[in-house]
């Protein structure tokens, strides 16, 4: 596993748990309300951050995570729960994908022909330069948002079992990146327990992701 990151957790988002192969196989019924649910606050965060990062607004981004639940739901019946057979994860960023790519296309009526300028010498076409920046980026960029959202799961996981004033302390020092010596005296403790309860929860938090990651398809 890579080394532990938490500098984007200052915000929490939606609990990436339960997506095993088993919810997969669930959601081919679409009348299964409780697991739909479930996939939305899994998956919503992980879609709208990744539409983000290619460029859409906040408002475009919403439209895709829409269309891209409703696109999984509309093929969910003919997609082979099966790893031997295909990732999930791959899947569902191949959808994302095309979506990402339609609200692009809904921008080009409303853009003002211009002249060509020494970008578009290629004579490669502005909208798929943009919303398509090659396999091995949209990979990258893939893997870098669910990464982020497994971390994000773990912390909330974490976060209702430890204590709430070790919680804060590991937020301050470790999330808010402030001074071991000033959250001591934020929280009126020695700097020796700073840094044991960083270690404990940091502890904590690498064995929630480690677990998780064995749950995802």
């Amino acid at each position: 596993m890579a080394e532990l990151s938490l500098k984007a957790m200052d915000e929490k988002h939606g609990i990436f748990t339960s997506t095993r192969w088993s919810l997969i196989e669930r959601l081919k019924n679409w009348e299964d309300n409780e697991s739909w649910q479930r996939f939305f606050e899994t998956y919503w965060r992980l879609i709208y951050r990744t539409a983000e990062r290619a460029g859409l607004s906040s408002a475009e981004a919403q439209e895709v995570v829409q269309e891209t639940v409703l696109s999984v739901a509309k093929n969910m019946r003919q997609f082979k729960a099966d790893p031997a057979l295909g990732s999930f994860k791959s899947w569902l960023l191949n959808i994302t994908r095309w979506r990402i790519a339609d609200q692009f296309r809904k921008r080009v009526p409303a853009q003002k022909p211009s002249p060509a300028s020494s970008d578009d010498a290629t004579g490669t076409d502005v909208l798929e330069r943009v919303a398509d920046p090659g396999a091995r980026s949209w990979e990258q960029l893939w893997e870098e948002e669910w990464r982020q959202n497994l971390l994000d799961a773990a912390m909330d996981s974490v976060k209702k079992r430890i204590n709430p004033i070790h919680y804060k302390v590991f937020y301050l020092h470790v999330l808010k990146k402030l001074p071991s010596a000033k959250v001591a005296a934020v929280m009126k403790m020695n700097i020796a327990q700073v840094y044991i309860i960083k270690q404990r929860v940091t502890g904590q938090l690498k064995k929630e992701v480690e677990r998780l990651q064995t749950r995802l398809p």
